[in-house]
C-alpha cells in the first residue's frame, strides 16, 4: 500500500522546469561598463539546482547582419555546483546583441528523452535598441513583442513562440526566475514554475512581479530522434529559452 501510495504522490507533484542559462553581468552596456561576463549553465533556477553543462555545440552573438562565434573563448566553471561555462565579451561598438547557447544534447533519464534548449539573451550596448525583435532562424525560438531591456519589474513581457519559422499555436511556456541570492521562498512547489499556454498565433504575455532575471522556456517535441546512452532510438525535447533583466527602481518613493 504504501508503494502504491508513494507511486501516485510521485505523478501528482508538479514538475519543476529545465532552463539553459545565459546571464550576462551588467545586463546592459554603459561607456562605464564595457564588458560582460557571460555565464553558461543548465539548471532549475529558482531552485539553484545545477545540472552537468557539457561543452555546447554553439555559442554566438550576433549584432545586426554579423554573427560570431565564442566557442573558442569558453571556460569551464562550476555553476551551482554543477559544471558550467564562463565567458568575457567586450563591446566594441553601439548594437543589440543576441547570444545564442545551443548546447551538446542533455540525456535525462528520468523523462527518457534528450534535451536541447536554444537558448538566447539579448544585451543592449551604448544606447542603440535596434533590432531586438527580428527572428535569428533558429529551429525554435522565442521572439519579443516588449523590448527585452529596459524593463522594470511589474512590466508584462510579450513574446511569440516560433518552431522552424512558423508560429507554435497552444504553445506551453514555462517560466521562472533566477532566485540568484535565494531571496524568496515559494507559497507552493506549484509556483516554481509558472506556465502559460500561447494562443493560436503563439503568442503569449507574463507580468514579472520582481526584478532580476526572468526565463521564459517554449517546449516542442523534434520530428527526429537521438539515441539515449545505451544506444536505442529516443525522442527530443526542444527548447525555446529566453532570459531578461527586469530592474527593481530604488529611491524614487514619493
Amino acid at each position: 500500500c504504501l508503494l502504491v501510495v508513494f507511486g501516485v504522490f510521485c505523478l501528482t507533484q508538479p514538475v519543476y522546469g529545465h532552463f539553459g542559462m545565459v546571464i550576462p553581468n551588467p545586463p546592459v552596456i554603459t561607456q562605464e561598463q564595457r564588458s560582460a561576463e557571460l555565464t553558461l549553465s543548465f539548471s532549475h533556477p529558482f531552485e539553484l539546482i545545477g545540472m552537468e553543462l557539457r561543452k555546447p555545440a554553439k555559442f554566438t552573438v550576433t549584432a545586426g547582419t554579423k554573427t560570431t562565434d565564442l566557442l573558442p573563448g569558453l571556460q569551464a566553471a562550476e555553476v551551482m555546483q554543477h559544471k558550467g561555462w564562463q565567458s568575457t565579451y567586450r563591446f566594441t561598438r553601439p548594437g543589440v546583441y543576441r547570444f545564442v547557447m545551443e548546447p551538446t544534447p542533455y540525456w535525462e533519464p528520468s523523462e527518457d528523452i534528450s534535451i536541447i534548449h536554444y537558448t538566447q539573451t539579448i544585451v543592449p550596448a551604448y544606447g542603440d535598441d535596434e533590432g531586438w525583435d527580428s527572428p535569428l532562424g533558429l529551429p525554435t525560438e522565442i521572439v519579443p513583442l516588449l523590448r527585452p531591456f529596459g524593463n522594470y519589474a511589474g512590466n508584462s513581457f510579450t513574446g511569440q513562440v516560433l518552431v522552424g519559422g512558423s508560429p507554435a499555436p497552444g504553445a506551453e511556456v514555462e517560466v521562472e526566475f533566477y532566485n540568484k541570492d535565494k531571496q524568496f521562498t515559494p507559497p507552493t512547489d506549484y509556483h516554481i514554475t509558472q506556465v502559460i499556454k500561447a494562443d493560436g498565433k503563439g503568442v503569449f504575455s507574463f507580468t514579472c512581479p520582481f526584478g532580476g532575471w526572468w526565463g521564459f522556456g517554449a517546449l516542442s517535441e523534434a520530428d527526429y530522434n537521438l539515441k539515449d546512452p545505451e544506444g536505442n532510438d529516443k525522442g527530443v525535447e526542444l527548447g525555446a529559452v529566453l532570459w531578461i533583466y527586469m530592474d527593481t527602481v530604488k529611491g524614487t518613493e514619493r
